[in-house]
């Protein structure tokens, strides 16, 4: 009964969420005789990803493939593995990759936006922000964002491997419900399947203890790079940002549908929400550059959820960068808030005050409307 009713839960997970992100390795991508695209099984995971639109979920899709893509179209052979040439192929293979998604997806009526990433601009706070908003922004103009590590640009990754880690990232950078890592195995098992016949999968994880990790090997395959130790890395990235992450086979078609079904994959479980996640995260984690004194204008829209405007800004204090957290003050000296600053101090002090059609003379560019947005914002007492 139990596992009846867990097996309920694990299915209505990803139905459930509002928005997922789906990391594809390149194992899944690329066919192993040929080192062609696998055409067939990308059609059946877009036409997943349409059908997961079609009910209202926004997809992110962080996709391996280049490397392995780029190295067959320019005629690398198996010993040619210099970083310099690993980069190549990647500039390559990243026009293919990026042309067949654009294509296949269009004929379900879905645009879509190549980004590429680098750990590094997921880790630094004013790239950070660039980026979420970037996302944010594609999401909500209904575009499905395909993402990539910028192989021709990073070295660390390369050598690191999959991009389980970043898909974990982009799930903390976007405030994804749920975390989708297809592999080329069915989850994590209690013994390596390969070698041990009795191996039995662990359908739910709640708590990525020593002893879990002790299960992860550390295998490949000949196309991606990574492994289930990389896979129990982005899960506890995941985890720590209130996203709940699938580890599942990608081998068959359809493997959203699978997942649905209750086919056999382990589930890593939250805690708590996205949300409350970051918010925690803003509250207690980040070190304060700076402080902004309110008037009473902006301390009753910020009791009542809205984002913090410049013209409700009547003092800056301190150096801080954008992206940078800082604290909201009212004229009485009381903390009310902590939030990550859309501009540095500098520009924060040219506007304050100023509504944002001021905002293209006082800056030379067009910013965001907001000193600090609502979804980068917490309130200290509430």
């Amino acid at each position: 009964m139990a596992s009846r009713a867990r097996r309920r839960r694990d299915q209505s997970r990803l139905r459930e969420a509002s928005r997922v992100v789906v990391k594809v390795g390149s194992s899944l991508l690329v066919e192993k005789a040929t080192g062609r695209l696998h055409r067939k099984w990308l059609q059946s995971l877009v036409r997943e990803i349409a059908r997961l639109r079609g009910r209202g979920q926004q997809v992110v899709l962080v996709s391996s493939g280049a490397i392995a893509l780029g190295r067959r179209y320019l005629g690398l052979r198996p010993e040619q593995r210099k970083l310099e040439e690993q980069q190549a192929a990647a500039a390559a293979g990243q026009i293919i990759l990026a042309h067949a998604y654009q294509e296949l997806l269009n004929r379900h009526d879905i645009k879509v936006a190549q980004v590429l990433l680098t750990l590094d601009d997921t880790e630094s706070r004013r790239r950070y922000l660039n980026a979420r908003n970037t996302l944010q922004t594609l999401l909500e103009l209904g575009v499905v964002p395909v993402i990539n590590e910028n192989d021709t640009v990073a070295t660390a990754e390369i050598r690191y491997g999959d991009n389980d880690r970043l898909g974990a990232r982009v799930a903390e950078m976007t405030s994804a419900d749920v975390l989708v890592l297809l592999s080329d195995v069915d989850g994590l098992y209690d013994a390596d399947p390969a070698r041990t016949a009795g191996a039995r999968l662990i359908p739910e994880v709640r708590e990525i203890t020593p002893d879990i990790e002790a299960l992860a090997g550390a295998a490949g395959t000949e196309f991606g790079s990574g492994g289930m130790v990389t896979k129990l890395v982005a899960a506890r990235m995941a985890l720590s940002a209130g996203c709940d992450t699938v580890i599942a086979s990608g081998k068959r078609l359809r493997p959203l549908a699978a997942i649905e079904a209750g086919k056999p994959c382990t589930w890593f479980v939250s805690a708590g929400s996205p949300l409350a996640a970051r918010k925690q995260w803003i509250a207690g984690t980040l070190k304060p550059r700076g402080q902004l004194t309110i008037d009473p204008g902006a301390e009753r829209a910020l009791a009542g959820g809205r984002s913090l405007l410049p013209v409700g800004v009547v003092a800056v204090e301190g150096r801080f960068g954008r992206g940078d957290a800082v604290t909201v003050r009212n004229r009485d000296g009381r903390d009310l808030a902590r939030g990550l600053v859309a501009y540095d101090s500098e520009e924060a002090r040219r506007i304050l005050g100023r509504h944002s059609e001021d905002f293209e003379q006082l800056l030379g560019y067009r910013g965001r409307d907001e000193m600090i947005h609502r979804d980068n914002l917490v309130l200290l007492n509430g």
